[in-house]
């Protein structure tokens, strides 16, 4: 993938604008994080360039100040929402990222759950943290919020909900994905530090979209496709043009939202230090793009995989039929279709070839590799293999895995496990290609390719089990699939 995003600079110009922000505010300050914290792979898959992990080594830097506290929705719990990304519940990944903070010696002082109206599985949530020995806080629905300014900015808004306990001068504020009242959190908390005399401040951690792109720009529409399940819709920022006479881009939320933040900073301190929503955000990434032509084609990328997620999802009955039609839109003003992602393509015309399920693979270099379904092999286990021959130069006739081999896993899956599919799937291949390994030096220097598949592109005709997705995504490998079931091709 070309690089189109300096990590390194972002890195610095960040960091110093959060000492900057910290400055500002003598007692205690509340840090929104948006976005992922730890592993936030939308922002490296439309800025390439850009580390996961980015965040996560800003926070190290200030650990001795600062401790965690995470947010999630009641009603994401009760739906058991999936982080698309990596495929696990946020409930689940709350758990995960509380493990994962705590071994990098970041201290998590709590998690809050928002949205809070009465859902068992959200109490059941809460019994199962504590019983981990975390502290566990509610934060309530509030009638007519965010308009109701009066009842928000009360004893029966803000102040019904719970107190969080916090004992570090910068609270970082993070959830599990968007939409998860993280802004709420740290409006509900200044105001009950005001109630209890203590001076604390706000500013907000963001990434996207970034204010300093133009509206339109595809790495700033590309957040509107990750967000069409929440409708979000990218605006410029009305209160910064009439402060300042400067168009920003921000998002509705957040416009929506100033108000009520300027309402409570009136009540803190007499009068707000922010002008806008463009404002109280730290957001220097739109300063680090280094190659705006590999961030616009990455994320055009992104909106076109974002749409075949959007089908699948309707498929299978997780999403509505707007996610779609809203990603679609996008689609239309960036002026692409899903002809535009090559891989789509290649592995559309080997399905017709083949009569059968098919996948195809982008590599580095623009090679593509396509593979098709057999009695052995899934079309994706089968695409796995023909790519890791071409990486390492072995003649496509040369059988790195013997059928004999094969067999035995299939005689296993089917009169053992009781599957009713024969074919290898991807992590069973890569069983077979690691234990040939051991005694196949051609396997081995095909297993030793796996490495070069991290960003590469691909594609198959059906959709997928659960068990190839992830194993994909383990490999890093971008994919995307046809909103097809594939005994509907093979029936």
């Amino acid at each position: 993938m070309k690089i189109g995003f300096d990590n390194d600079k972002y890195l610095k110009m960040q960091s110093e604008h959060i000492h900057e922000r910290i400055g500002k505010f003598g007692g205690k300050l509340y840090l929104e994080f948006g976005g992922k914290l730890f592993d936030d792979y939308h922002a490296s898959r439309v800025l390439p360039g850009f580390e996961p992990d980015s965040k996560l080594r800003l926070l190290k830097e200030l650990s001795d100040q600062a401790e965690i506290v995470f947010a999630i929705s009641a009603k994401d719990i009760e739906k058991n929402k999936i982080r698309g990304d990596l495929g696990i519940t946020y409930d689940s990944d709350v758990i995960r990222l509380i493990g994962t903070y705590r071994e990098q010696g970041l201290f998590v002082g709590s998690v809050v759950i928002t949205q809070f109206s009465g859902q068992e599985s959200a109490l059941l949530f809460k019994n199962r943290l504590e019983n981990l020995g975390i502290s566990v806080y509610i934060h309530y629905n509030i009638p007519g919020y965010p308009s109701n300014i009066p009842l928000i900015v009360s004893e029966n808004g803000y102040g019904k909900n719970d107190y969080i306990e916090t004992s570090h001068p910068l609270v970082i504020v993070t959830a599990p994905g968007p939409g998860s009242g993280k802004m709420a959190v740290c409006l509900s908390q200044l105001y009950q530090e005001h109630q209890r005399g203590i001076e604390a401040g706000y500013a907000k951690f963001e990434t996207f979209p970034i204010w300093n792109l133009p509206l339109k720009h595809p790495v700033n529409l590309a957040y509107e496709a990750a967000t069409a399940d929440l409708n979000d819709v990218n605006m410029i920022d009305p209160y910064h043009l009439e402060a300042y006479g400067v168009t920003t881009v921000n998002y509705n939320r957040d416009v929506e939202i100033f108000p009520v933040l300027n309402t409570i900073f009136e009540k803190i301190y007499g009068s707000s230090p922010y002008k806008s929503p463009t404002d109280m955000g730290v957001n220097m990434a739109g300063n680090c793009i280094c190659d705006d032509e590999a961030c616009r084609e990455a994320s055009r990328q992104e909106i076109i995989r974002r749409y075949y997620a959007a089908l699948n999802a309707l498929l299978k009955g997780d999403a509505s039929e707007k996610e779609a039609e809203k990603i679609e839109l996008l689609m239309n003003m960036e002026g692409i279709t899903v002809s535009d992602r090559k891989v789509a393509v290649k592995a559309l015309e080997r399905a017709q070839q083949t009569g059968g399920p098919a996948a195809a693979l982008e590599l580095e270099d623009g090679r593509i590799i396509t593979g098709k379904t057999s009695n052995l092999l899934g079309a994706s286990a089968a695409l796995l293999v023909n790519v890791l021959k071409e990486l390492a130069g072995i003649d496509h006739n040369v059988h790195i895995i013997s059928p004999e081999a094969i067999e035995p896993i299939q005689k296993l899956k089917v009169d053992y496990l009781n599957s009713k599919n024969p074919r290898l799937h991807t992590d069973e291949i890569l069983i077979a290609l690691s234990a040939s390994a051991a005694v196949n030096p051609i396997a081995e220097l095909a297993l030793s390719q796996l490495p070069k598949l991290k960003g590469c592109q691909a594609h198959t005709s059906v959709m997928l089990s659960s068990v190839d997705i992830k194993t994909f995504k383990k490999l890093g490998v971008q994919l995307t699939s046809e909103a097809v079931n594939e005994r509907q091709i093979l029936s």
